[in-house]
């Protein structure tokens, strides 16, 4: 297995426009994301930006950045554009897409979405983490994955996704974390797929790749990552990084 980091990044956001750059202990965003990419210690790190302004802050700093300047469907359209032009020779089996908006991420994570692929069947890895309380379970913003993990297993298949509370019943339930390792292949033929039905109906990307018969599989971690969306996320991502933690 040879993977490389993916980190799509554009200026355009609803609720917190330009968070790439936002600064952060003195440093934009994208920039700390980068960190914690290359902190994992599996492979190179790029970053696939929609606007120039972003590749120059990343260049700038001595990183690397492609410019995938044309409207895309979504940042694993970015992903596998960018990839393209980072890896035309195809040294590169499996491509992790690490969303540009988690600077304190535990690198620890990035090393963990790489496990369901020991499985060859697996085409996708993605990482999950227990879900607490009431209140996470019913908010349809906390994405759901029905999965079970056999006693001791860190590893599961994934059966469907949700922003319902799934599976009914006694139980652990579990929290979808956007992050995600894709075979080369996989990859390509996941963006060459046209959006599902389910996908449209529960607005969540992932659900093209199930119904379209591709595994996918989770590992579990204890936590996961807060992504910044909204100026009290930028506060609370400035706290935690000033003095060099992560979250």
């Amino acid at each position: 297995m040879t993977p490389i980091i993916v980190i799509p990044a554009r200026m355009a956001s609803t609720r917190l426009p330009g968070k790439p750059l936002a600064d952060i202990a003195g440093r934009p965003m994208v920039l700390h994301v980068l960190d914690r990419a290359r902190e994992a210690g599996i492979g190179p790190a790029a970053v696939a930006a929609e606007d120039a302004e972003i590749v120059q802050a990343v260049r700038a700093a001595g990183g690397t950045a492609v410019q995938v300047a044309e409207q895309v469907p979504s940042g694993t359209d970015r992903v596998q554009r960018a990839l393209a032009a980072l890896d035309p020779e195809g040294r590169y089996d499996v491509v992790v897409n690490l969303q540009g908006d988690v600077p304190t991420l535990d690198p620890a994570a990035l090393r963990a979405v790489l496990e369901p692929l020991s499985d060859p069947a697996v085409e996708i890895g993605t990482l999950v983490c227990p879900i607490e309380g009431e209140g996470e379970l019913a908010a349809d913003s906390f994405v759901k994955c029905a999965c079970a993990f056999p006693e001791g297993a860190r590893v599961a298949a994934a059966l469907y996704f949700s922003r319902a509370p799934i599976p009914w019943g006694e139980g652990p339930h579990w929290h979808h974390i956007g992050i995600y390792a894709f075979r080369r292949a996989a990859l390509e033929r996941f963006v060459a797929l046209p959006p599902s039905p389910l996908e449209q109906r529960e607005r969540l990307e992932q659900l093209r790749a199930l119904e379209a018969g591709m595994r996918i599989g989770v590992a579990r971690i204890p936590h996961g990552p807060f992504g910044v969306d909204t100026p009290a996320d930028l506060a609370r991502a400035r706290a935690v990084l000033a003095g060099g933690r992560h979250a």
